[in-house]
């Protein structure tokens, strides 16, 4: 939220993530859920639920001044990096919290450590 005036969350379609090859259980939590879930937190101004396999329809339409991904993605492959910076925009690439991924939370309850 502080790389700009306003904060909006691109969120992956329950079928989107399928196609992205996520483990069959996956998500855990419907679009609709974790749409709200986003929502309602202070610094988010809007939440849009995502049918595409990348975020770049959601990117060029939106014209965002920042975009920013999980660490996990090197800011120079990140989908509509070119776009962005096309526009003068910045392009980041955050540090990730170690143990707090999905993948680790369902890690934890399956092996129970």
């Amino acid at each position: 939220a502080a790389l700009g005036d306003r904060l909006i969350i691109g969120v992956n379609s329950d079928a989107s993530v399928r196609r992205l090859g996520k483990a069959a259980d996956r998500p855990l939590n419907d679009q609709d859920s974790r749409a709200k879930v986003l929502a309602a937190l202070r610094l988010v101004d809007a939440v849009v639920i995502s049918d595409q396999d990348t975020p770049l329809e959601l990117i060029t339409a939106v014209g965002p001044d920042a975009l920013v991904k999980g660490g996990d993605w090197k800011a120079e492959l990140i989908v509509g990096a070119d776009v962005v910076l096309a526009r003068g925009g910045e392009v980041r690439s955050l540090k990730m919290v170690d143990g707090f991924s999905t993948t680790a939370l369902v890690e934890k309850i399956r092996h129970g450590s």
